[in-house]
């Protein structure tokens, strides 16, 4: 039981060791196939969400009416779920969401509804204000206390519309500098793999039922640039790694880049923990504590961002970007080179396994041996000094 426990335990410290040296054990390349069918997959299931299912969009996108109240009432602290039935109570229907934000004395609850006509918000301020009591200001209960606001779905809307607008622009200054800075087919694998993170955290989004706000808008917008970051650094690597390969028959193009991959995929994985703890800071801090709505809805965005983005620099970017290459007609003649090489080698190989040593052949080979050796142990052993011996005196005494 203990050799098998010390073997196990050799295997998974050689396994995290050459993640850590990147000496190209992971075959993320040869098994690109595997990986293009697990991202479509991913990516059919969350187009099929967003056209089914679609968005929980929150009120900045579909207009309404929010009301506003401290949560401080008559009779002690306000909940939601009391919030919520005064509303009901008031309207005969639920409120779309209630929500509390901020924490201590001055936390409030927020309550959103679809647009509300003025008779309507007066009755829900009232019978808030009859049946909860929120103190104001002036310490006291006070129906002065509940505040009302109108959204236009208009806002929401210009926001997209922005947002759409903002998206292209970046794309398109993403693919030209990438076009300039490496060559087209690394912007187009870049390309693919950004396309892949925003229909993949959109369907998230989707999938879960996650609102969505401004704010999403804002990080989801944030977290490409993480993604593109991460893929260029895989992608300078490449570019290093297969610089004058086409005069080399070592490796082939897709090997090289593996390699590469390799390589920087500790880089990778130290990147995205790094960036993801300020980004779970921002959760807990923000929304467990503060109990911000908005940097829960931020948060929720990038964290959802950052693990999709490292997963597609590393498993569809290059993959995809050594599949670009080898339609070039250079590189697999430079792959052929090397198959044919290897091959040559492997039948040169065999031919000299398959040669039998006859045992007399050994027998001398073994007396050959032993001659250099005692030839090494002699040539070891210094040689007499002549100078020493010219000044010795020859035993004769002199007279």
């Amino acid at each position: 039981m203990v050799d098998d426990k010390n073997t196990t335990a050799g295997k998974r410290e050689s396994v995290f060791r050459r993640l850590y040296v990147g000496t190209g054990a992971f075959d993320v390349v040869g098994a690109r196939k595997r990986w293009y069918i697990f991202f479509g997959a991913l990516v059919l299931v969350c187009i099929a969400s967003m056209g089914i299912k679609g968005f929980n969009f929150g009120i900045d996108f579909e207009g309404g009416t929010q009301i506003q109240l401290p949560a401080n009432g008559k009779n002690g602290q306000i909940t939601e779920e009391q919030a919520k039935k005064s509303f009901a109570d008031a309207l005969g229907k639920p409120a779309d969401e209630a929500q509390k934000v901020g924490s201590g004395v001055s936390s409030t609850i927020q309550l959103r509804s679809d647009t509300l006509d003025a008779a309507e918000v007066a009755r829900v301020k009232q019978a808030l204000f009859e049946e909860l009591g929120p103190i104001g200001t002036s310490g006291q209960p006070s129906v002065q206390a509940i505040s009302d606001s109108a959204v236009s779905a208009s806002w929401g809307g210009e926001i997209s519309r922005q947002a759409l607008i903002a998206l292209g622009v970046f794309l398109l200054a993403v693919t030209l500098f990438l076009a300039l800075y490496f060559d087209v087919r690394m912007a187009a694998a870049a390309l693919v793999s950004l396309l892949h993170d925003i229909v993949v955290t959109a369907g998230v989004y989707s999938l879960i039922g996650f609102e969505v706000t401004p704010a999403t808008v804002i990080g989801l917008l944030t977290i490409l640039g993480f993604s593109l970051y991460d893929t260029v650094v895989v992608f300078d690597k490449v570019r290093e790694n297969t610089r004058g390969l086409l005069g080399l028959t070592r490796r082939t193009y897709g090997e090289a880049a593996n390699l590469a991959l390799n390589q920087t995929l500790m880089r990778s994985f130290n990147t995205a923990l790094i960036a993801m703890l300020p980004i779970l800071g921002l959760l807990v801090v923000g929304y467990v504590l503060l109990g911000s709505g908005t940097l829960q809805d931020l948060a929720l965005v990038q964290l959802t961002g950052t693990l999709v983005g490292v997963l597609s620099s590393v498993a569809l970017a290059t993959p995809l970007l050594v599949d670009f290459k080898m339609r070039d007609p250079k590189y697999r003649q430079q792959a052929d080179r090397v198959a044919s090489r290897r091959a040559n080698q492997a039948r040169k190989a065999a031919e000299r396994a398959d040669d039998d040593f006859d045992p007399t052949d050994e027998d001398a080979l073994e007396a050959e041996l032993r001659k250099e050796k005692a030839y090494a142990a002699a040539a070891s052993v210094p040689a007499r000094n002549q100078k020493a011996t010219k000044g010795r005196p020859s035993g004769k005494r002199k007279r």
